[in-house]
């Protein structure tokens, strides 16, 4: 389908879709209105109309390349701290209780956690990551431990739990360029859990799941568009 004067709908329909994407991660549409969108997204038969559903957005516009969009919301961290600024160990220790590190923080090159009935959160999604690897030691007895890490960080886990769990999903692929941050995870898990996931900033985990979910499905449709061509 095509507008006079203004390019093929078709296309701009995903690239607006993509947008939206986007801005849900960015915490600038809630679930509901999200969901709004992308229905009159595909419902939409002329570029009026799919700009009409970004106008008051931050960007205001359709991206330009569709390209663009993907490569921001799967742009690999790069490294953000020189190495001297680095300290060479840091601990956090959950004792009947919790701890929490997040927002723009330095991590150690390698950081040991300890959770005894008790909890330990560490969100990467704003660290200022150094370059090479970043280690993290865990240790969770009858109690958890999250670790919140942003799209396109690569994540290696090695751990274990004993009437327990530990989970991790691969979200990243590893890259050949030894500066770029790579966060190392090993552990035990003792009658307790760790969890890793991935979230873009200010993402709730719901949130997350939910825009999984919807992406899962985008690519089903897309495959049946294409295996329909």
């Amino acid at each position: 389908m095509t507008e006079a004067g203004g390019g093929d709908v078709g296309s701009t329909r995903q690239k607006a879709i993509d947008a939206l994407c986007e801005h849900f991660a960015n915490d600038a549409l809630s679930v509901e209105e999200f969901e709004r969108r992308v229905e009159k997204a595909h419902k939409a038969e002329s570029l009026d109309e799919l700009k009409a559903l970004l106008s008051d957005l931050p960007s205001g516009d359709l991206p330009v390349r569709k390209e663009d969009v993907q490569t921001t919301a799967v742009q690999r961290p790069q490294a953000s701290v020189p190495a001297s600024r680095v300290k060479e160990r840091a601990f956090q220790v959950a004792l009947l209780g919790g701890t929490e590190r997040k927002g723009r923080w330095i991590p150690a090159r390698q950081n040991y956690a300890f959770s005894v009935m008790g909890g330990v959160s560490l969100d990467f999604r704003e660290a200022l990551l150094p370059p090479g690897e970043t280690e993290v030691w865990i240790f969770t007895a009858m109690g958890g431990a999250e670790i919140i890490v942003p799209p396109g960080l690569p994540v290696e886990c090695d751990g274990m739990a004993i009437l327990g769990g530990w989970e991790h999903r691969e979200d990243a692929t590893m890259s050949d360029d030894p500066n770029a941050p790579l966060l190392r995870i090993r552990g035990l898990a003792l009658m307790g859990g760790v969890e890793v996931t991935t979230r873009f900033p200010g993402e709730t985990n719901r949130e997350a799941k939910r825009r999984r979910k919807f992406e899962r499905k985008e690519k089903k449709r897309q495959k049946r568009l294409g295996d329909g061509s």
